[in-house]
């Protein structure tokens, strides 16, 4: 997982080598807090069987701010999402299918692409809450998927659906998901 730089270790990008993040498609993403420290709420479930978050207020800011994502990026479209209490599922559309220029991932500064958005949204989640004194750190990366076809889009939106029980059942569990 680590390769050299300059000499020194660093970690290898997570991201789809040769693919462009800014190319029209679907794509499935998680971030985690710091430590999987529980900021967002609790799992509860009723007596009926139905789990669901008992969201804090940081839960509603990021809540908010994930709808807001099309306002910063009219380019990006959302479909389902979830907050649990250590994390966020969501799957974003970038719509772009007058795009024509294939551009690589690359390190460094980018623009109108999958990582800029999520920069985007977790500064201003991270910024309500140094303003607001709310104790609360996202870990610094996050995992993306590029949604390759409509059964594995099907099979996504059934794992986000189902994932308050899943915690429930299964504890915190999501890494299994992105395996091959």
């Amino acid at each position: 997982m680590e390769d050299k730089y300059k000499n020194k270790h660093r970690v290898s990008s997570a991201r789809l080598e040769g693919w462009d993040y800014g190319s029209h498609g679907s794509y499935f993403v998680t971030i985690c807090t710091k430590d999987r420290a529980q900021y967002f709420g609790k799992i509860e479930t009723t007596l009926q069987g139905i789990s669901s978050l008992q969201k804090t207020h940081i839960a509603n800011v990021a809540y908010d701010n994930w709808l807001k994502i099309p306002e910063y990026h009219p380019y990006v479209e959302l479909d389902e999402f979830i907050i649990m209490p250590d994390h966020i599922h969501g799957i974003l559309f970038i719509n772009k299918p007058d795009k024509i220029t294939w551009e690589l991932n690359k390190a460094g500064s980018q623009s109108k692409n999958l990582a800029s958005v999520i920069r985007g949204y977790k500064s201003a989640v991270k910024q309500y809450a140094m303003l607001n004194d709310i104790d609360f750190t996202w870990q610094p990366r996050y995992y993306d998927r590029v949604i390759r076809d409509q059964k594995e889009y099907l099979n996504i939106q059934e794992y986000i659906y189902d994932n308050p029980d899943k915690w429930e059942r299964d504890g915190k569990s999501f890494e299994n998901l992105y395996k091959p």
